[in-house]
């Protein structure tokens, strides 16, 4: 047989890199110079998987079925001609597992604020392969533009409450590269605090005032009482 002078090429012919649990993957390794037959081998971090004979210049087909997190990771395969010594590596195919995100918690430091106020608004979804795109909402439209996390962290939004038209229900949904794995988080309601009057202090440090000096006049009758019955007999 002829000696190999090329690399083996291998290409996904159906899904992609990032792989779902459960899907299948199609591979496919041709040595493309070659003359047949010629053996192809699949490898996953140099253990082998599969091999397929060739007796023309057809590719040969691998299909993987995604089935636990031990099923992705680094791919090669390997073309050699039969009974021959030697043979030639492809380039490598790295699959990804990607997960779908948990529901997203949105929160906020506080759930009463005045009128002029700023006040923050953070979403969260704990599981889900990175990167995870937060878009913010209240009632059912959109308040920001959306925030696309590579870190496992929360996006956060400012606001500022500047009329009434501002407090009221506000929602959040999170995604990822995962297919059709949007999800919304529950409301959160901003409600408005009660804003004391100026008056209010004033009114009640006039009251104790009146207070005190009731009591104090209470206290201070005997005494004018007391000499006026001594001076009566």
């Amino acid at each position: 047989f002829p000696e190999m002078v090329s690399n083996p090429k291998l290409v996904v012919v159906q899904g992609t890199l990032n792989v779902v649990m459960k899907q299948n993957v199609i591979l496919s390794c041709l040595y493309e110079p070659g003359s047949p037959p010629v053996r192809y081998t699949l490898f996953k971090h140099n253990q082998q998987v599969s091999a397929l004979n060739r007796s023309d210049l057809s590719p040969a087909l691998f299909t993987l079925t995604i089935s636990s997190a031990s099923d992705v990771g680094e791919y090669k395969c390997k073309a050699e001609h039969n009974n021959s010594s030697g043979g030639k590596y492809s380039n490598s195919l790295n699959f990804t597992l990607i997960e779908p995100i948990s529901k997203p918690v949105l929160s906020s430091p506080t759930s009463q604020a005045k009128k002029g106020q700023n006040v923050t608004l953070s979403c969260f979804s704990e599981n889900g392969s990175l990167p995870i795109t937060y878009l913010f909402f209240k009632g059912t439209q959109n308040i920001s533009p959306q925030k696309t996390m590579q870190k496992r962290e929360a996006a956060v939004i400012f606001l500022f409450m500047n009329s009434l038209s501002d407090f009221g229900t506000y929602k959040c949904k999170a995604n990822n590269s995962f297919p059709n794995n949007t999800k919304y988080s529950n409301g959160f309601n901003f409600t408005l605090a009660e804003e004391r009057s100026h008056s209010q202090p004033l009114i009640i440090s006039l009251g104790l005032i009146l207070l005190l000096l009731i009591i104090g006049f209470a206290l201070a009758i005997p005494f004018f009482l007391i000499p006026l019955y001594k001076a009566s007999e």
